[in-house]
């Protein structure tokens, strides 16, 4: 399983990024995974507001 987090970055784009967390996770950890992911990465820096971002569940389909 795993969570999509949406971070505003100040070049206006929105990236996001997939993390994966049981489904018991806290919002401020994945937000905080995905935030240092994207700060480690070459794009410009991201929104620290955790108001700002997107957090939503992603299950992955299950195989027969």
């Amino acid at each position: 399983m795993f969570w999509l987090v949406a971070l505003l970055a100040q070049d206006g784009m929105q990236y996001v990024y997939r993390v994966y967390a049981p489904d018991d996770a806290l919002p401020a950890d994945l937000f905080w995974t995905a935030f240092h992911c994207h700060d480690e990465g070459p794009h410009p820096r991201a929104s620290d507001r955790f108001d700002a971002a997107e957090i939503w569940r992603n299950r992955q389909p299950q195989q027969i």
